[in-house]
């Protein structure tokens, strides 16, 4: 069967759901690693404010520019030919008001190419994504853990143990559907939860550290390819274990430098 190569749209994920077609997204930070992901058939690139703690050594997202985020999702951009890239909008640059994030969430659409944003938070985030809506941009909802709001949250921790606080993410969620969002992700809560939230729903939830029965799942790239050797959560599976061979790799070079032998003269003009 010939590769799908027509460009994945808001309205194909919601086909996709309907159709009970798993949806497929990883972060992207650059074009190269963008064009990797594209030509293996990955639905969603998510340029996500994780950039910012897995590129940049950051302990937190909260400290992600809006220039760096438009950096990063136009260098996405260029490497992609069908996948849908999905700006992560940082702290700050949505919440304060809804003026603020008309013009913020526009400008990062109008400078990087991309193709729909990412907004964190539920109900109180309403209004917001309404009006976002409204003027044309398509908007990623993000509830459960939400890493912008981790210091409110206590820490990296899984949100929704107890009735009270599952039934607020099953109304959160509800109330972005209501508002207009296309999808969005589920982060760190039971996989009973998601499951309810995500049959709840029409639009497609995209799960992590979320359990099976979301509609799609995204890992951080650069976690689950085993280059990140310093976060090893339970939810993450690694496909590969890239960070020995890239140091396996340089060792290799250092020696042959070191020796004299590289470059030989296959490697010289």
């Amino acid at each position: 069967m010939a590769a799908d190569t027509k460009r994945v749209t808001t309205h194909r994920l919601l086909e996709m759901k309907r159709n009970g077609e798993r949806i497929v997204c990883l972060t992207a930070y650059d074009a190269l690693f963008a064009d990797l992901l594209d030509q293996s058939g990955v639905d969603v690139l998510l340029v996500g404010d994780s950039v910012n703690m897995v590129l940049a050594g950051q302990e937190t997202t909260l400290s992600a520019t809006l220039e760096q985020m438009v950096y990063h999702a136009s260098t996405v951009v260029r490497g992609v030919r069908r996948a849908m890239v999905v700006i992560d909008m940082p702290f700050l640059s949505y919440q304060v008001s809804i003026e603020e994030a008309r013009r913020n969430c526009g400008r990062a659409l109008q400078l990087s190419g991309a193709h729909a944003v990412k907004v964190e938070g539920g109900a109180h985030m309403a209004a917001t994504v309404r009006a976002l809506v409204d003027i044309g941009i398509p908007v990623m909802g993000h509830v459960g853990m939400t890493p912008q709001s981790v210091h409110a949250l206590g820490g990296y921790r899984v949100q929704g143990r107890d009735e009270a606080t599952a039934e607020r993410i099953l109304a959160d969620a509800k109330a972005l559907e209501d508002a207009g969002v296309f999808g969005m992700v589920l982060e760190l809560i039971p996989a009973d939860l998601a499951e309810k939230v995500s049959t709840s729903l029409t639009v497609p939830t995209i799960g992590i550290g979320s359990g099976a029965h979301c509609d799609g799942q995204v890992l951080v790239l650069h976690d689950m390819l085993g280059l990140n050797e310093r976060f090893k959560p339970k939810f993450v599976k690694r496909y590969a274990d890239l960070a020995d061979a890239v140091k396996k790799a340089v060792r290799a070079y250092g020696d042959d430098v070191r020796s004299g032998t590289y470059p030989d003269t296959n490697h010289s003009f």
